[in-house]
């Protein structure tokens, strides 16, 4: 259960990301599995090749996925936006983008120009033991790393800042009017644009710590733990959850994360990815808008 618990959180705040975009663009930014990578790529390189504590480290590696999130918006999406170009084709501007991100990573190596990102290649690494300080405690027989249990109340903080902003605050309302009509929300002199951007940065950024976090939870960074790890699972969380919910996207990482967790007790590790979709795959068919979506209406 604790570690349904840990994976749920991860996969909570890395769905939160998609739910966000999705929710005020009617798109799915897949280039988020690669800002997810990205966080932790930085992170890590910071600490072990340039000497950063972790903390310093963290913050670094955050503000790199929210400057991917700028990126995302003024190459990706702006210019395809202002053409009226059709919602697939920002879909494939963002696969394309985490392929670059993906591939540039890979190309870390010493003495290459990615060397300041990264220089590990296509190796998978962890952080050194000494890098973040990591008691254990013993309750109950079980064995609690403090790396894993900050996970918990990180996300839920997180999550309960971010709906407070969304509901209470100005910002928020002003998201919350760019996702229902931009039209009417730009003739009432809210910029649009620059709502949009801050949807992108923010979302990034929690993809960014989100990857942080699983790399230290799990010890497992390389350029492709977005697209193997989380990608197609963050996906599914957010449609089991309600596309464009984000108590949704929280309550369906942490149902996935169980979901995948006693699969892999009961039926081994290969069987964890195929109960976990056949489970989606029944709340589809018994409620198609998910766990907190508003009704699907027929559009006539």
């Amino acid at each position: 259960m604790l570690n349904a618990i840990f994976i749920g959180s991860i996969y909570a705040l890395f769905a939160v990301g998609y739910t966000l975009v999705f929710g005020v663009l009617d798109i799915l930014n897949l280039a988020h599995s690669a800002v997810f990578m990205l966080g932790a790529a930085v992170t890590y390189t910071m600490v072990v090749n340039h000497g950063q504590p972790f903390w310093i480290a963290c913050v670094v590696g955050i503000a790199a996925a929210a400057l991917m999130g700028l990126v995302i918006e003024h190459v990706c999406l702006r210019p395809l936006r202002r053409r009226g170009a059709p919602p697939i084709s920002a879909l494939i501007s963002t696969i394309g983008l985490a392929l670059i991100i993906v591939a540039a990573v890979e190309q870390g190596r010493a003495g290459s120009f990615f060397s300041w990102l990264w220089v590990d290649g296509a190796n998978s690494v962890s952080f050194p033991a000494n890098a973040v300080p990591n008691p254990t405690w013993k309750v109950a027989g079980l064995t609690l790393e403090a790396s894993k249990v900050a996970i918990i109340p990180v996300t839920i903080l997180l999550m309960l800042v971010l709906g407070y902003v969304i509901r209470f605050t100005q910002v928020g309302r002003g998201l919350r009017a760019v996702a229902e009509n931009p039209r009417a929300a730009r003739l009432m002199g809210i910029d649009v644009d620059r709502m949009i951007t801050l949807t992108l940065v923010i979302s990034s950024a929690l993809g960014g710590l989100a990857g942080i976090l699983f790399g230290l939870a799990i010890g497992d960074i390389s350029p492709y733990i977005g697209r193997d790890n989380v990608e197609v699972r963050g996906l599914a969380v957010i449609v089991l959850g309600g596309l464009g919910s984000i108590p949704g996207a929280v309550a369906g990482g942490y149902l996935l994360g169980g979901i995948e967790v006693l699969a892999l007790v009961a039926l081994g590790s290969n069987a964890r990815a195929g109960v976990a979709f056949a489970a989606l795959f029944l709340v589809l068919v018994i409620r198609p808008q998910g766990l907190f979506g508003a009704r699907l209406r027929e559009k006539v």
